[in-house]
């Protein structure tokens, strides 16, 4: 090598410049063809003319081999040697022999952008070439990576033991009052946990889960990719159905983390494969079936055959075994008849399928009735209906039934202590005396501060069966009704709300009016008023021909359905309560039925100034460290109009047409405190052989009212339509029953508070938003079809709408007495009766 430093290679003069220069005298070779003197040897000597123009001038070099590449023009001496393959110095490219001139005619063409034109070929080679690497990145992407993690994960996971899941279940459940302490526990009824071998458990019985909850059990390696993908089609197309398979519903249960998330799923993904490399199938099922919850309290399959039949789970036959097969998805409607007796054609419909039993086997076997559940009220356990209440409500909120046992949760409910004695002991004063077996009452009240329940009073927890064994009751409080006159102050609410008028408007209050092919009845001489009657007086007597007027002639049902909904009642399917959309909602008869605990929480909106608070049971949740798991929401919404001060002026008038119903029905406020209510009653349809004083008598009474910090609702009726009657023999009404309960209770309840009154609001209605009464019967859209001959006495055809009051006989009279003359001002009405209503006088 040359040492000096602006020398070219051994043996050549430095270079004279960087880049070659074109010769002047030799022409361009032409297209196409090589250059002259190509694959001719060049011998010594000085370049003559047919040299190529690359070649080096000046004296021959000894001992020099013919240049493998066209050698570089000279450089300029500052400049170091360069490396043969720096191209860029030497004056050569790395492509190919006839691109090295630079003549333009061989350059590649390029684009707009200064880019190389490709051929059809070379694009497709290039679109490959990309597709190949993109396919690539994904495989790393979605399969290796995903496997490198899954083995990972699979050796740092374990799958616990059926005996330290079933460590973790079955714990009491702690209730406490609004003021802290302990109302009680709720003990789960599978207390006693038999962890069951697998020859313990009937084959019928393992069969029967695998058809209905895995059909690809014996098959699948923890995890079914059909029944993932299917899961993910159904949470696309908001169908129903997961893709779990035994082996992840076992590690979800025997982990407590139902959290939807993807890490959660992958580990569950993970742990149920090692279970199935880890035990075989039989020890699987096993495993399940001794911690999956069936509903009723009780966890495992042994647990499950005592709650439901009374015997050990060795001996549950297919039907059984169908029967809790099917409940697994819906443990917590166990309970409903349809829904169980759905999940048991369920169960065996897919046993059939998996030919598990013959199908002739199928057609013989009949449901199996569960034994009777009772609750038995114990000192130190919670009240069953209150628990119920709690258990629905929590169970929306995320704390499902299968849950529920297993967090060791601290319930603090909204139930007052003191309220809930006031309740019990009300009932028991209001019911002394009473021989008739057939009465049966409810009581809820309600915070319309808050929402929050603070008495519920449901009936006896426990009842007798036909035979005299202990049975659990049911919660009438939870039951809807008819709610009779206690409808009313829907319909004022309605009407205030599209604007017709109010409580100082008008209408024909008179006795016997008729609407189309229907005749209305007032109760008596106390419930009729003049042809120009307020609402308010209307309201106060109860008088049946306004409301209805108001409503058939004016709101239509509709409005009042929905102003019963904006108050706080929940239908269907939200609610149990049923608001039918014909002309007898206006007098809460015909298929309108309402529920107590909605009654109350309804009215609570009156006293809360047209504020609608969420009725609820639970304040908050705690787990066994002591961290929240819920909390009840804590808001109010204008319930009549959008506009707050316009519900609160909507509320405070109907608060005002209630307030004279409380005197005019012989009730008493407590001292210092005003309230408001109404009275309703429900008349018995009389059948034929039943005594003649049935056709008089009353199936279902109310009393619903409050003071600004309290509303309560007192039902005293019967289970179906039975005539009812009081300890003396006589037909019973809003006002002789139920009013008593309330009266009593509302004054235990605020005994020792503060006064309390009412905000006052503007008077919506008066002489400018005066009603005329109408005369002119309407047009006919009362879904019953009744007679329009008004009967001279008790009709005994059948009843569709019955809702009555009546301690006086019917009167054509239009003089009302005064309230000392009538016994209760309660209006109602019975338009299926053969075309006569009888109003009610409670």
């Amino acid at each position: 090598m040359n040492d000096d430093p602006h020398g070219g290679w051994p043996g050549q003069d430095p270079d004279p410049a960087r880049r070659p220069q074109r010769p002047a005298g030799p022409p361009r070779r032409p297209a196409g063809g090589p250059p002259p003197g190509y694959g001719q040897r060049q011998g010594p000597g000085p370049q003559g003319p047919g040299q190529a123009p690359w070649q080096r001038q000046g004296p021959p070099q000894q001992q020099q081999p013919p240049p493998r590449r066209p050698q570089r023009p000279p450089v300029a001496p500052q400049h170091e040697p360069d490396l043969i393959t720096h191209h860029e110095h030497n004056g050569t490219t790395d492509r190919g022999y006839d691109d090295q001139y630079e003549d333009e005619q061989y350059a590649p063409e390029t684009d707009e952008n200064g880019k190389p034109i490709l051929t059809p070929a070379q694009r497709k080679k290039r679109r490959w070439r990309r597709i190949r690497r993109v396919l690539l990145a994904l495989f790393c992407l979605f399969v290796v990576i995903p496997a490198i993690a899954f083995v990972i994960t699979y050796f740092a996971v374990d799958v616990p033991s059926p005996q330290s899941v079933a460590a973790t279940q079955g714990q009491a459940v702690t209730y406490y009052y609004a003021d802290n302490t302990e109302m009680g526990k709720d003990v789960p009824k599978g207390g006693n946990r038999k962890i069951l071998t697998p020859e313990q458990i009937p084959d019928i019985v393992k069969k029967a889960v695998i058809a209905t909850e895995d059909a690809s059990f014996e098959t699948n390696s923890g995890f079914d990719i059909g029944g993932i993908l299917r899961a993910v089609y159904n949470q696309v197309t908001a169908g129903k159905g997961g893709g779990s398979t035994i082996s992840q519903q076992y590690i979800k249960v025997a982990s407590g983390d139902d959290e939807s998330s993807l890490t959660r799923k992958w580990t569950e993904l993970a742990k149920s494969f090692k279970m199935n490399q880890t035990y075989e199938k039989k020890d699987i099922i096993s495993a399940y079936l001794n911690i999956i919850y069936f509903g009723r309290g009780a966890y495992g399959i042994e647990s499950a055959a005592q709650a439901f039949f009374g015997k050990p789970a060795g001996e549950l036959n297919a039907s059984e075994a169908a029967l809790l097969a099917g409940l697994i998805q819906q443990p917590g409607r166990s309970e409903n008849p349809k829904v169980a007796n759905d999940r048991w054609t369920v169960a065996l419909n897919r046993m059939v399928e998996n030919k598990f039993i013959s199908a002739a086997d199928r057609a013989n076997l009949q449901f199996p009735t569960p034994i009777p559940q009772a609750d038995k009220q114990q000192a130190g356990v919670v009240n069953p209906f209150i628990r119920d209440k709690v258990k629905e409500e929590l169970a929306a909120n995320g704390i499902t039934d299968d849950v529920y046992y297993r967090g060791g949760y601290k319930v603090y409910t909204t139930i007052d202590p003191k309220a809930q004695a006031a309740a019990e002991q009300a009932v028991a004063d209001g019911m002394k005396g009473q021989t008739d077996e057939n009465l049966l009452n409810a009581l809820v009240a309600v915070d319309p501060k808050t929402g929050g329940v603070k008495a519920y009073y449901g009936g006896p927890s426990i009842v007798k069966g036909p035979n005299g064994q202990d049975l659990k009751g049911r919660d009438w409080a939870n039951t809807p009704q008819n709610p009779g006159s206690s409808m009313k102050p829907f319909d004022l609410t309605a009407y205030m709300q599209l604007g017709k008028g109010g409580i100082n408007s008008t209408f024909d209050g008179s006795n016997n009016r008729q609407f189309g092919k229907q005749t209305i009845r007032n109760a008596g001489p106390g419930s009729s008023c003049s042809a120009q009657c307020t609402v308010s007086e209307a309201m106060q007597r109860s008088a049946n021909t306004v409301f209805y007027d108001m409503v058939v002639n004016v709101t239509k049902p509709g409005p009042v359905a929905q102003a019963a909904k904006d108050a706080g009642v929940k239908p269907a399917p939200d609610g149990v309560s049923e608001l039918f959309g014909d002309n007898n909602i206006a007098l809460g008869g015909g298929k309108t039925v309402i529920s107590p605990e909605d009654m109350a929480a309804a009215y609570a909106t009156f006293a809360g100034d047209g504020q609608r608070r969420a009725k609820h049971f639970v304040a908050k949740v705690t787990n066994s460290q002591d961290e929240a798991a819920y909390s009840a929401p804590e808001e109010a919404k204008p319930a009549f109009s959008d506009d707050s001060d316009k519900s609160k002026q909507i509320a405070g008038n109907v608060t005002e047409s209630l307030k004279g119903v409380i005197p005019f029905s012989k009730l008493k406020c407590p001292n210092g405190h005003e309230c408001a209510g109404k009275t309703g009653t429900q008349q018995h349809t009389y059948r034929p052989g039943e005594p003649a004083s049935a056709k008089d008598a009353n199936s279902q009474t109310w009393m619903v009212g409050y003071t600004p910090s309290i509303s309560a609702a007192v039902w005293v009726g019967g289970d179906g339509d039975k005539a009812l009657k009081g300890k003396n023999g006589k037909s019973i009404f809003g006002s002789t029953i139920a009013g008593p309960i309330w009266e009593k209770f509302i004054s235990l309840y605020t005994k020792g508070t503060p006064g309390e009154r009412f905000d006052k609001v503007k008077i919506i209605g008066g002489d400018e938003n005066t009603v005329p009464s109408t005369q002119t019967p309407p047009e006919d859209n009362d879904d019953q079809g009744q007679t329009s001959t008004p009967p001279t006495g008790p009709s005994t055809g059948p009843s569709s709408s019955r809702n009555e009051d009546e301690e006086n006989p019917p009167s054509s009279s239009k003089n009302p007495p005064t309230s000392s003359e009538n016994n209760g001002g309660e209006g109602g009405n019975n338009p299926g009766r053969g075309g006569g209503g009888r109003g009610d006088n409670g």
